[in-house]
């Protein structure tokens, strides 16, 4: 199974958004060095929601942006709709991550905070646009379903986020400001990134490990399901309040939703043909591990309100689950876009080097073991609040990041080697 290489994005417009989720990444771990302390409070408190945002916007949301507009001519067979409006949308997310992270560190509310979640707003407004306007939706496929409904949520979960700004200056919700904030995380983790990761994971894993499930029809149950707890937990939430009943309703469609997806996964590891699980791949085995712990926790966030379960739950989807996911996935994927982009032309006609060539394996390999100690020690720390622990943690993931973004520089910045065959 081989990618499309016909189609393909302009390397300008997604190495950007590469470098800028690398360098996002450092501060990320550079914030929690600054910080640790924040993570033996409670979870509504200013250092974490900057911590938090950078994660999601700057770190996250800024890599899937650039996966996906390599990705999306590959699964739409036709190329990207439009380049500038990509390029826009770095731009916006980019100051707009800028803007709130500062805005939340000092939480300066006002108009400078909700400047930043308007200049978001307008970012995925204009993904949106890409999303809608580059396929064909005579044929789409189940791919393409998830990662159209994954940018809709992100939508949903950005208009709210706004509005909390400005409730916070101006305020106008009835409903608590805590309350909505859950209803804006969880849009966010099972809206946006589960589904886009539900989507993008379905294409990449098989093609991957070389593998081909045939128990494609759990992607529709995926799907529906997924969408179901997330509607009926919106509408509820919205009109009624967030009642924890009928919440762990709305949950089980949801993890419904993911067991169908992780069983597709599953399949598509016992029917490889590659044999052999590269350390890439090790990472996004950890990362959906992570994913299920945290599902397990859900009960008892529903059930008791502790704080540092709600942590707990917090950091093992951003740092395990998704950062687990993107550090590892990046190494699969922009070694080959660049490769792509200097060598497509002379393949076959010159000697040129690999995709893996484009990196150092040996940074890998230290990222997989520091993302195991900082994911572990993190975890340990936070649950027993102990800040001697979350410290020496957060310096491992500061390493961690470091090394992420030298190895992406590496690639970013490769220059052609082409030795012309004899």
């Amino acid at each position: 199974m081989k990618p499309n290489l016909a189609k393909t994005t302009p390397l300008n417009t997604v190495l950007p958004f590469y470098a800028t989720g690398a360098m996002a990444f450092v501060v990320l771990c550079l914030l929690l060095v600054m910080s640790g302390e924040s993570l033996t409070t409670h979870y509504f408190n200013p250092h974490l929601l900057s911590i938090v945002h950078s994660a999601a916007l700057g770190w996250g949301t800024m890599v899937v942006f650039g996966a996906v507009y390599q990705l999306l001519p590959v699964l739409a067979e036709k190329d990207l709709y439009s380049s500038n409006v990509a390029n826009f949308s770095w731009y916006f997310l980019c100051f707009g991550t800028i803007i709130l992270v500062y805005s939340f560190w000092d939480f300066t509310t006002g108009w400078l905070m909700i400047t930043g979640g308007g200049f978001v707003l307008i970012a995925v407004i204009l993904y949106l646009v890409n999303i809608i306007k580059t396929p064909s939706f005579k044929v789409m496929s189940i791919q393409m379903n998830f990662i159209l409904s994954s940018s809709i949520w992100l939508l949903i979960t950005v208009i709210i986020g706004l509005l909390l700004a400005i409730n916070l200056s101006f305020p106008f919700f009835k409903i608590n400001h805590l309350e909505i904030l859950k209803v804006h995380a969880h849009l966010g983790l099972g809206g946006w990134f589960l589904q886009l990761i539900a989507g993008v994971s379905s294409k990449l894993v098989p093609m991957f490990l070389v593998s081909n499930s045939g128990r494609s029809k759990l992607l529709n149950y995926a799907l529906i399901l997924q969408n179901m707890g997330l509607t009926l937990f919106l509408i509820d939430s919205s009109f009624f309040g967030f009642n924890k009943v009928r919440v762990i309703i709305y949950v089980l469609f949801a993890v419904m939703g993911i067991i169908c997806w992780l069983l597709f996964l599953t399949d598509s590891v016992v029917r490889r043909i590659k044999k052999k699980i590269d350390v890439e791949m090790k990472h996004s085995f950890v990362s959906f591990i992570c994913l299920l712990v945290a599902v397990c926790l859900l009960p008892i966030i529903l059930s008791q309100d502790q704080n540092n379960i709600i942590l707990l739950y917090g950091m093992l989807l951003f740092m395990g689950w998704i950062t687990g996911l993107i550090i590892g996935k990046t190494f699969k994927t922009l070694p080959f876009m660049v490769w792509n982009e200097h060598y497509k032309k002379v393949i076959g006609k010159m000697t040129v080097p690999l995709p893996k060539d484009l990196y150092k394996k040996s940074l890998v390999n230290l990222q997989f073991v520091l993302y195991l100690l900082g994911l572990i020690g993190l975890m340990f720390g936070i649950y027993f609040q102990s800040l001697t622990v979350i410290q020496a943690s957060t310096v491992v993931w500061l390493m961690l990041s470091v090394v992420y973004f030298l190895n992406v520089m590496l690639v970013i910045f490769h220059k052609a080697k082409i030795n012309y065959e004899v």
